[in-house]
């Protein structure tokens, strides 16, 4: 068994370093259009395993990436927790939004589980298909990004309503931070035990807090949530990813024992090597749209990536999802360049 992935969570550089995309299961590959328009219903694809194994596997055996990554969506917990969420089409994910108090005491106080069986029967049976060189990656959301789209009912440019409803209610937002960790803790602790090697905390929105709300609802509840997954699973293997978060990286690193840190293409390449990776291994941060570009552009900018990290624990990978329109012959370019070709 030579999985690089999770040799380069345990502190060892790689050369060639591993690589992966997040949403590497995704629209831009066509088997997988072809697949969620046979599943119709996005929820339906998820919480069906035969079609949700076959959509984690279809980048592994295209690509041969070195992390398989769970198809799945952070907005399950919602779902699971009694909240009304469906995905419309060409508009993304609409919830039910939650209004103030009264909405956090109607959820339920903890995720049903029926819910949720599906998906960890989805990572049994990839663990079962994929290679001994394969890493298998689980995941949450965070809790402030999760609940950004609770209180919004869909994504927004600054996560506004979720900002002032803690500021205006911070006991009831407290208290929905307090459901999200449990809840969250407890799924990728069940995902660790069927058999993913390691999980990644998606904070897509970490960015738009202030450093002093940073630290309270992004660092806290991700602390806590660590906390508890490594009580039940010893010496599971953590990613975090606080998109945006910019110098704060530093203070993150700092207080969370993340295994490494997932890092976008906006934060300086430079204070990462010196501030963050002296720390912790680095995962990032390749401009997704360079990715789209191609040519000479994508090369300069997969070299400098390089250049930057891979003397010292990196994982390569975007710094956020793959887009729909990046050509399939793009990604095998970058991979051919990565490791040499």
């Amino acid at each position: 068994m030579n999985k690089s992935f999770l040799k380069v969570l345990d502190g060892a550089a790689q050369n060639p370093p591993p690589v992966w995309l997040m949403r590497q299961a995704g629209r831009y590959l066509p088997e997988y259009r072809a697949l969620r328009e046979k599943a119709g219903d996005f929820l339906n694809l998820i919480f069906t395993p035969e079609h949700a194994v076959e959509v984690t596997l279809q980048p592994i055996r295209r690509f041969g990436f070195d992390a398989a990554i769970l198809f799945s969506d952070i907005l399950v917990i919602p779902h699971a927790l009694g909240q009304s969420v469906r995905f419309a089409a060409g508009e993304g994910p609409r919830l039910e939004p939650l209004a103030g108090a009264q909405g956090v005491a109607r959820l339920a106080g903890e995720v049903d589980q029926k819910v949720l069986a599906p998906i960890y029967e989805t990572v049994r049976q990839v663990k079962a298909k994929v290679d001994g060189g394969t890493a298998l990656l689980g995941f949450c959301g965070a809790p402030w990004t999760v609940a950004s789209y609770m209180i919004a009912g869909q994504g927004t440019p600054d996560q506004a309503p979720a900002r002032l409803f803690a500021y205006r209610e911070p006991a009831a937002f407290a208290a929905l931070m307090d459901i999200l960790v449990d809840a969250s803790a407890g799924y990728l602790v069940r995902q660790l035990q069927a058999g993913a090697d390691a999980v990644q905390i998606f904070d897509t929105w970490s960015g738009v807090l202030p450093p002093e709300e940073f630290a309270r609802w992004c660092i806290e509840p991700t602390r806590r949530i660590m906390a508890k997954v490594r009580e039940q699973v010893p010496g599971a293997k953590v990613i975090g990813f606080p998109r945006g978060a910019g110098t704060l990286l530093g203070r993150y690193v700092d207080e969370l024992a993340v295994d490494a840190v997932g890092i976008d293409w906006t934060v300086d390449r430079g204070f990462v090597r010196d501030r963050v990776q002296s720390r912790v291994a680095v995962q990032g941060n390749l401009d997704p749209l360079v990715l789209v570009a191609g040519g000479a552009a994508l090369e300069r900018a997969i070299d400098a990536v390089l250049e930057a990290f891979a003397e010292r624990p990196f994982i390569f990978n975007l710094g956020h999802g793959i887009v729909p329109e990046t050509p399939i012959a793009h990604v095998e370019t970058m991979l051919k360049r990565i490791r040499g070709k």
